[in-house]
C-alpha cells in the first residue's frame, strides 16, 4: 500500500520510533525529504509569491486536521516549509511519514496550484 493511501494512526505517550533501517526503507517513497539527525522529516516547497504559499500550507493544514496528526511550519514569500515528528515519541513514527506522502500528494504544478 502507498503510504498516501494510509491513514494516520494516533500514537501512544512513549510510542516506538521507527528504526533507521525502516526510516531508510520509507524515506524511498518520499522523494524530497530528508531526515534531520534520526528525528524528524524536513521538507521546502518553492511557489511565485507569498499567497500561493499559504494557499499551500492551509492545504496541508487541512489534512492535518483530518488525520489529527500535526506538523510544524514555517511560512515566508514564495516558500513553504514543513518539519514533521511524533511529538508523544519525540521522533519519527510511521504516522510521520504517511503525513509526509498526503502533503506529496498536494505538489504544486509549478505555478503553485495543487
Amino acid at each position: 500500500m502507498q503510504l498516501s493511501n494510509e491513514a494516520c494512526i494516533p500514537c501512544q505517550d512513549g510510542g516506538p520510533t521507527l528504526t533507521p533501517g525502516e526510516i531508510s526503507d520509507l524515506l524511498g517513497e518520499l522523494p524530497g525529504w530528508e531526515v534531520v539527525d534520526g528525528h524528524h522529516l524536513h521538507r521546502v516547497w518553492n511557489f511565485q509569491n507569498f499567497s500561493l504559499a499559504l494557499e499551500w500550507v492551509r492545504s496541508a493544514g487541512a489534512i492535518c486536521d483530518k488525520q489529527g496528526h500535526h506538523a510544524d511550519f514555517k511560512l515566508g514569500w514564495g516558500y513553504a516549509e514543513a518539519i514533521i515528528y511524533t511529538h508523544k515519541s519525540d521522533g519519527l513514527t510511521r504516522s510521520d511519514m504517511v503525513l509526509a506522502a498526503r502533503f506529496d500528494a498536494l505538489e504544486h504544478d509549478g505555478e503553485g496550484h495543487a
